[in-house]
Formats: C-alpha cells, structure tokens, sequence
C-alpha cells in the first residue's frame, strides 16, 4: 500500500512459516453458533465462521488473485496472478493469471471467471463488495488470462490508491459452476473452488470437514509454502461456550482462542496444564486490536442525543468490571484503532480511574445542564419521555458486564433491559439495524481503507447488513473515512486515522470495552506445534502443524 514490500521478486517463502512443516494429522475447533448456508457472499443466510482459520481466506477455499503477508500492513504478493501493471497514480491494474491456476475439477482459472465473479459480488454481493467495486469505472478482458480494471475519480480528482489492493484480494469464483444458479440465494450446496482445501461433508448447523488436496496447484508458490498443513480440519459447532469450553478441556477438539478473562484464568489452573498436556500461551502481537463494546444505535431518537451517550458511557465502571470480570487482564479501550499508532493521541488529564460516585455525578449533572430530569427515581428527556432501552446480546457469558452497567444506568434512572437471543435471530436483527444497543466489535488492520466507508459512512447507515451498526451519518467523518484510502503515504495515513479516531470517540458512539494485547491459545501440545515468531499481525493458525502426521 504504501512504501516497498518487505519481500523481494523470487522469494522462497514467508518469514513468519516454517517453509519444512509437516504435512497431515488432523485440526479440530469448536464454534459457538451455527449455519445454515454455505455461500459466504451475500447477506441471506448464516455461512459457516471459524476462529481465524477461515472458511473462506485467502489460503483456504475461495482463493483471491493475490495473497496477504501478514508481517507488513498492507502488501500483497501473486497467488493466481502471476504478475501486474500499475501505473504510479493507480488509474488502473492489470491481472496476468497464471496459466496452471486450477479449479479443483481440472478447469483453468481464466479471465471468464474474474469478469464473473466481480460482475456478481458488484451487483448481488455483501454491501462491502458493492461498496468497493462500484469505484471500478471500466472492466476489459485483453486475453483468455489477462484482466484490466480502470477505476473512476474521486471527487478530488485523484484515485483511490487503495482499489488495486482491493482488486487483488477479490474472491475469485468459477463462472462454469454457477451456471444456472441464482446468486443472490443461500445454498447448501458443496461448492467448487480453487484451493488448497476442499469442503468434504456438512453436517448442516453442526459440523463441517475440510480435507486438503494433495494436487492443489498452488502448492508450490512462495506465498503458500509453510501453510495449509493439515490433511483435514473440523468444526463442530455448538450452541452455548460453556458447554464449547468443557469440551475443549475433555479433549474434544485441539485449540481454543480464549476472550473470557475468567474462562482464561481457570483454563491455566485446570489438571491438564499442570500435567503438561495443555499449553496456555499469551502471544504477543503488534496489530490493532478489535474494538468492542456496546453499540448505540443512534437511527433511534432516544440515542440521538449526544448528552445521553456520554452519560451511559459514564455509567460504566470498568475498574470496578476490571478487577472483578476480567482478572485485572484488561486494557480500557479508549480508540477505535486500540493497541497501534493509528489511535488518537489520549488527553493526559483523561484518568479512568475516577470512582463510580464521581463519574455518576458527572452523568447526572451533563443530563439535567441538557434538559433531562429525575422523577420519583425514573429518568425523562427533555421531551417527557422515560428513559429505557434493550441491550441485546447473543452470548449468555456477557450477560454479567450488561447486568453490571444496568444497575449502574439505574442509579441515574435509566432502565436497560439485558436480552440475550439466539444466534440466528441476533444476526438477523444486527443485520436490518433492529435494535437499540448491541453488543457488537469492528476489525481494523494497521492499514484501514476503504472498509472505513462500510462502516462509518451515510451510505453504510443506510445499506442493510453493513457495519455501520451505530447509524452515523456525519459529514465530516464521511471525509475522512474517504480521505484514508486516499492517503499517499504512511504518515498521511496515520494521521487521518487519528483524526477519525478522534471524531468516533468524541462522539460517545459505544461503550468500549478492553483490549489484551495479546493472543490467549490454549491447545494440546502433544498434537500442535507452531513456528517459533508469529507475524506483527499475530499468530497465523494456517500455518500451525500437526505433531502426528501422515502425508505429504
């Protein structure tokens, strides 16, 4: 994106793989929740999730033209493009695909299913897709392998120097086997794809298997060397974590990324870790974090109030929640972008640490300096209605952080009313913006672009199933989620990210939560084994191996 890549034309692989891993064995993983169709690329339906070894990644089924490094922000190298052509302004790109890219029934991957795939993700695909590709001015195939992508101006006048990138990361599908078939509709059909592993049974809302495939034509590429090692990964799904966890510990599957400070506390105390039989590993990482917390959606009139949002973010005591919840593991979240040096610089004078009397004083005198007022312990707005909404939660386990902020939100008169739902109907809700606060996270990289207009921008708030789940339609922050794609250098970047972070968190949008800055894995060490220094982004499960191995 900015700067040149970390690796040179021929390199032999990744730094952060162990370019001899064994191949074979077995990975297995438990996920709550559940799915009930396998086509990941549009809105209907629930597809398949995995804890970061994704169903749908760059190196596991649906393969892009061009492969992610994960030790640099934002670079990409050839994976079924054996090369392209950019000019310095980024007009345009030119896709040359490899001639031995393979579908897995033998098929040549052509220009035919570029042209395919981005036509359907553009018209009929996720809001993201749609976003993004409607910024192509002009597709054109110049040959059976060879693709060119003109794009339009911005109103600037320049071009989005993201787009490229963009391109390069777009799920290529085979045009041949959609034939017929209706995009936009969900589907449980096993699906042809092109990587190194292929979806060998479904077991519909309980189980999935992968195998890999031994003739996969990648296999050989820089970018693939060291990864995708396994003959065969599994998910059973399951409907509640604690029932996920005890599993886990039993031996039911082989590794478990751990959210839960307690869950993680007790996992280092439990037999098997003292017996030696299960690692619990902090990995440190140099990415931005998640952000999470709970999300106001402002497209409703009580949240629309700046004064209220501030207050009920006051409401919540994180230290208190802290050391009683999270073991003291914690770091207050206080950036859209925690943990990088994306995130605004922090006001000195801004402790977290002010007790909970203080800061509910402070709510109480920033509601009734904008018009609200207390009556027989119940709080009115300015227009005479009570105060009350629904935080709506889809995992049991955060019902003692939701409870925890609702006895504090009725000290100041605020009834919130914790409802927690299945994963089917909370998905359905978040995705159609029905819901007052959600319990809901954003994933940003250490080079945010134009994923900033799907979740921040006035087109977002309006698209179902974005992620603009607060509803913010806010003029200058449309300029600046659109200005950091447009950015021409690093340090542009980051300071246009830092003016976006500060808008978002001025605007006491959520109440953020904590970050750990690091990865907590617990897995069985006599089955896995992983390279030695994960990448700045963290630990890379495609690139694990198992310790009982049966093929090459």
């Amino acid at each position: 994106m900015h700067g040149q890549p970390k690796y040179a034309a021929g390199f032999s692989h990744f730094d952060y793989v162990n370019p001899d891993a064994p191949k074979g064995g077995e990975l297995r993983f438990g996920v709550v929740g559940s799915f009930d169709s396998l086509n990941p690329f549009i809105v209907r339906g629930i597809s398949p999730k995995g804890p970061a070894f994704s169903l749908y990644s760059s190196t596991v089924l649906y393969e892009p033209l061009m492969a992610r490094s994960w030790d640099e922000p934002f670079t990409l190298y050839g994976l079924i493009a054996k090369s392209v052509e950019v000019p310095p302004n980024r007009a345009e790109i030119i896709f040359n695909i490899r001639k031995e890219a393979r579908w897995h029934d033998g098929k040549p991957i052509t220009a035919e299913d570029v042209l395919f795939s981005f036509e359907s993700l553009r018209s009929k695909g996720r809001p993201n897709h749609r976003i993004y590709y409607k910024k192509v001015a002009k597709v054109e195939k110049l040959g059976s392998h060879r693709v060119r992508f003109v794009f339009k101006k911005e109103p600037s006048g320049k071009y989005d120097l993201e787009m490229p990138l963009i391109m390069g990361l777009m799920p290529i599908l085979p045009r041949h086997d959609w034939e017929g078939r209706d995009f936009n509709k969900t589907s449980l059909r096993i699906p042809l794809v092109s990587g190194p592993y292929k979806l060998a049974s479904v077991d519909v809302g309980r189980s999935l298997v992968l195998e890999r495939v031994p003739t996969y034509w990648g296999r050989g590429l820089a970018v693939q060397k060291g990864m995708c090692n396994f003959d065969r990964v599994r998910f059973d799904y399951y409907r509640d974590d604690a029932v996920t966890k005890e599993s886990f510990l039993s031996g039911g599957f082989d590794l478990r990324r751990e959210s839960d400070p307690r869950k993680w506390v007790e996992m280092k105390n439990h037999p098997a870790v003292k017996e030696g039989r299960l690692s619990t590993v902090l990995f440190k990482h140099h990415r931005t974090e998640a952000i999470s917390g709970f999300v106001m959606n402002i497209r409703r009139p009580l949240f629309k109030n700046p004064a209220l949002r501030e207050a009920v973010s006051l409401a919540f005591d994180f230290p208190w929640i802290n050391k009683a919840l999270l073991y003291g593991m914690g770091k207050r979240t206080r950036s859209f972008f925690p943990n990088s040096e994306l995130a605004a610089p922090q006001d000195p004078q801004e402790k977290e640490n002010v007790g909970r009397r203080k800061r509910l004083l402070r709510a109480s005198t920033i509601l009734k300096e904008a018009g609200y007022t207390l009556r027989e312990g119940k709080l009115y707005t300015p227009e005479g209605k009570s105060v009350s909404f629904e935080v709506m939660l889809s995992d049991p386990t955060e019902e003692k952080m939701a409870l925890e902020w609702s006895r504090s939100l009725r000290r100041l008169g605020i009834e919130a009313r914790v409802r927690t739902v299945d994963s089917a109907q909370y998905q359905e809700r978040l995705t159609s913006f029905d819901y007052d606060v959600v319990r809901t996270r954003w994933f940003n990289s250490l080079s945010p672009g134009n994923e900033q207009m799907n979740y921040w921008s006035c087109a977002a708030a309006k698209t179902m199933g974005s992620r603009n789940y607060i509803g913010i339609c806010d003029p200058e922050i449309d300029r600046l989620a659109a200005a950091i794609p447009a950015a021409s250098s690093r340090k542009e970047l980051i300071e246009t990210t830092q003016k976006l972070d500060h808008a978002l968190m001025s605007g006491n949008y959520i109440v953020p939560f904590y970050y750990f800055g690091a990865d907590p894995i617990a897995f069985f060490s006599g089955r896995l084994a992983h390279p030695k220094e994960p990448p700045i982004y963290g630990p890379i499960l495609e690139t694990w191996w198992s310790k009982k191995t049966s093929s090459k």
